[in-house]
C-alpha cells in the first residue's frame, strides 16, 4: 500500500488539509503501508519556499511523518512524456476557442435546456484550419477525450459509485500557455510513484471518472479511491484554505496540543466518541471508514479547546518538562499534578507558577476580615493545614461559604477559580499568605 497527501505551497495550512493527511496517514499506518508526502508546487507565481517550510513545520509539530518526499516542480519531463502518449493515442487534442466562445456556448446549450458540457467542435478541425486559427494568434489548450462510458468503482467510504462520463465536458489538461492543470501531473504522478489508494474529500468524487479513464488510457489500471464527507465548519461553511484562525500555524501559537487538533480530526464525523488521546499511535487502531458518516462534519474550534484541556488533564509531567521549561514555569512534578487539572493551555501553568513562586497583587474586598485571617495563618504550612486554617478564621469572622472562601482564594491567588486550596496554599507558603492577606503584593 502506498498512499499521498499533496499539499500546494500556496497557503497555510488549515484543519481541512490536516484530516485529509490524517485519512491517509491512519489508513496507510494500520496496513503497514508507504506515506508520500507530494508538494504540489507547479504554480510557479503563488508557490513560495516559505509555504512550503511551513508545510513541513506543521506536519512534524503534528507528529505526521512521511516516508518519501516528492516535488511536481522537478517532474515536468515525466509531465510531457505523458502528454506526448495521450496525443500519440488520439486522446488528447488541442482546441482553439477563447473563454468567451466557450461562455456563449455555454449559454445557447442551456438556453435550449441541453447540459452545458463542451461540444467536441475542436475533433472537426482539418490541418489547415488549425493552421489559420494559429497564425491568428490563437495557442491552443488540450483536452482529453472522454469515452462517453460509465465508470464505476467501489470506494472505501461511499461503497459502489458510478460516474456517466457522456454528461460531462472533456476536461482541459493543458492550458493555452502550456501549463498542466492539476489533473495531469496528479495522475501521472499517482501512476509513476505506485499510488496505490487515493483518499480524499468528496467533492473530488464527480472528477474521479474523467481521472480513472486517464488512468487506464496511461497505464491500464487506476488505483482504489476513498472520498469522505467535507469539514466544515460550526455554522455548515466551508473552510477556506486562508482562514487563518483555523491554519494549523495559528492554532499552535495559540498554545493548542497538536494531540487536541489530531484527536478531534480523527473522530468528527464518524460513530466514535470524540475524546483526548495522548498518542497518535492511539488513533491507529481505532481507524475505520465503515465508521465514517455520509454528513458533512462540523469543525468547531469550541472542541478543539475542550480537548485540549482533557489533554493536559491526563499528561504527565514528564512529558511536558521541557515545555514547561521553555514556558519559564517548571516548578516540578507536585507542581504540575496540582495544576494540570484547571489549564486549558500549558501556557497557563505560567499563571500557577506566578501565584506560587512570584508576585502577585492580592485582591482583598474586605480588609478587616483579610487581616484577621492574616494573624490566624500558622508560620509552617502543610497540605493538610488549610481546612484548620479557614475554620479558625470562619470561628474568628463568622463568615461562612462561598462568603469565607472566595474572599480567601482572591486574597492569596489573585484568581477567582483554580486548583484544590490546601494543595496551593501549601506550595504558597506562610510568608507570601501572610503579605497577601495583609494586602501586600507578594
Amino acid at each position: 500500500m502506498k498512499v499521498r497527501f499533496a499539499p500546494s505551497p500556496t497557503g497555510k495550512l488549515h484543519v481541512g488539509n490536516i484530516r485529509v493527511a490524517l485519512m491517509n496517514y491512519l489508513y496507510c499506518k494500520i496496513n503497514k503501508g508507504h506515506f508520500l508526502l507530494r508538494i504540489d508546487d507547479t504554480d510557479f507565481v503563488r508557490s513560495t519556499k516559505e509555504f512550503e517550510n511551513g508545510i513541513y513545520a506543521d506536519l512534524e509539530w503534528l507528529g505526521i511523518k512521511w516516508d518519501s518526499l516528492e516535488h511536481q516542480s522537478k517532474r515536468g519531463e515525466i509531465y510531457d512524456k505523458a502528454r506526448d502518449d495521450l496525443i500519440a493515442k488520439g486522446l488528447l487534442y488541442p482546441c482553439y476557442e477563447t473563454a468567451e466562445e466557450l461562455d456563449k456556448k455555454r449559454k445557447i446549450q442551456t438556453s435550449l435546456g441541453k447540459p452545458p458540457i463542451y461540444d467536441r467542435a475542436a475533433l472537426q478541425l482539418t490541418a489547415e484550419e488549425k493552421t489559420k486559427l494559429e497564425a491568428e494568434g490563437r495557442k491552443a489548450h488540450w483536452r482529453f477525450k472522454l469515452s462517453g462510458n460509465r465508470v464505476l468503482w467501489n470506494d472505501l467510504v461511499r461503497g459502489e459509485q458510478t460516474v456517466d462520463t457522456s454528461s460531462m465536458s472533456d476536461p482541459v489538461l493543458i492550458r493555452e500557455d502550456g501549463a498542466y492543470l492539476y489533473t495531469l501531473p496528479s495522475v501521472v504522478d499517482d501512476v509513476e510513484l505506485g499510488i496505490s489508494h487515493v483518499i480524499r474529500g468528496e467533492d473530488h468524487v464527480t472528477n474521479t471518472g474523467a481521472q480513472i479513464e486517464i488512468f487506464e488510457a496511461l497505464s491500464g489500471t487506476r488505483p482504489e479511491f476513498g472520498h469522505f464527507p467535507l469539514l466544515v465548519g460550526k455554522d455548515g461553511e466551508g473552510l477556506s484554505k486562508r482562514l487563518g484562525s483555523l491554519s494549523i500555524e495559528s492554532m499552535r501559537g495559540d498554545g493548542v496540543e497538536p494531540m487536541a487538533i489530531l484527536s478531534l480530526l480523527a473522530k468528527l464525523g464518524t460513530s466514535d466518541a470524540v475524546e483526548a488521546v495522548l498518542s497518535i499511535d492511539d488513533l491507529i487502531g481505532t481507524f475505520d471508514f465503515a465508521k465514517i458518516g455520509r454528513a458533512p462534519a462540523r469543525f468547531n474550534p469550541e472542541d478543539v479547546t475542550r480537548l485540549n484541556s482533557q489533554l493536559l488533564h491526563i499528561t504527565e509531567y514528564d512529558a511536558v518538562k521541557s515545555h514547561l521549561a521553555e514556558l519559564g514555569c517548571d516548578l516540578g512534578v507536585d507542581f504540575w499534578n496540582i495544576i494540570r487539572g484547571n489549564l486549558h493551555k500549558i501556557s497557563d501553568a505560567k499563571i500557577w507558577a506566578q501565584v506560587i513562586s512570584g508576585e502577585i497583587e492580592p485582591v482583598i474586598e474586605d480588609a478587616e476580615f483579610a487581616n484577621a485571617a492574616a494573624a490566624l495563618v500558622p508560620d509552617d504550612i502543610k497540605s493538610d493545614t488549610w481546612s484548620g486554617f479557614v475554620a479558625s478564621v470562619k470561628e474568628k469572622t463568622g463568615k461562612t461559604g462561598k462568603n469565607l472562601f472566595m474572599p480567601l482564594r482572591l486574597a492569596l491567588t489573585g484568581q477567582a477559580h483554580g486548583p484544590d486550596m490546601s494543595q496551593i496554599f501549601a506550595l504558597i507558603g506562610s510568608d507570601k499568605a501572610k503579605k497577601r492577606l495583609s494586602g501586600n503584593k507578594a
